[in-house]
């Protein structure tokens, strides 16, 4: 089963065309597959790295869409098994997550504080996960429907 199977005929399937946003190119198609073998090898025992992996996936954005929904799903999946925290991202600004995912392929610093500051050890709240979906489409643009009145 895929996140947007019921939207898209390519849902859960690499992207076969080169995507950007803005001025950002993410990782040409060329280069895709190779660059996503080398972030499966990347390791993830602290949230340094598990940050690190997060940023390299999202200069890879393997699908054609939903690359920023998914990725903070695995994120949290990441640091969840790992460090035993998630992002409370009713935490987070938007301003403040965008312009530092938007700066992280040159610098991450900023978004390794940003969502360091925002950790919780709330790992199985379902309050959390359910502000966490909503606040992950917020970030991309989409305000009409609050999962909590679905």
């Amino acid at each position: 089963m895929y996140l947007f199977e019921d939207i898209y005929a390519f849902a859960g399937r690499l992207r076969t065309v080169n995507i950007a946003k803005g001025n950002f190119r993410f990782a040409p198609l060329m280069y895709l597959e190779p660059a996503l073998e080398n972030i499966d090898k990347m390791p993830q025992s602290t949230f340094y790295e598990i940050i690190e992996k997060y940023v390299e996936m999202n200069i890879a954005h393997p699908f054609r869409e939903g690359n920023g929904r998914s990725s903070r799903i695995w994120l949290d999946h990441m640091l969840k098994a790992e460090i035993g925290k998630v992002v409370d991202w009713s935490k987070v600004d938007k301003e403040d997550y965008l312009l530092a995912m938007e700066r992280s392929p040159v610098k991450d610093i900023e978004i390794k504080v940003l969502l360091k500051e925002a950790l919780t050890e709330e790992v199985n709240s379902h309050e959390i996960y359910m502000k966490g979906i909503d606040h992950s489409y917020y970030y991309e643009g989409y305000t009409t429907f609050k999962a909590e009145e679905l």
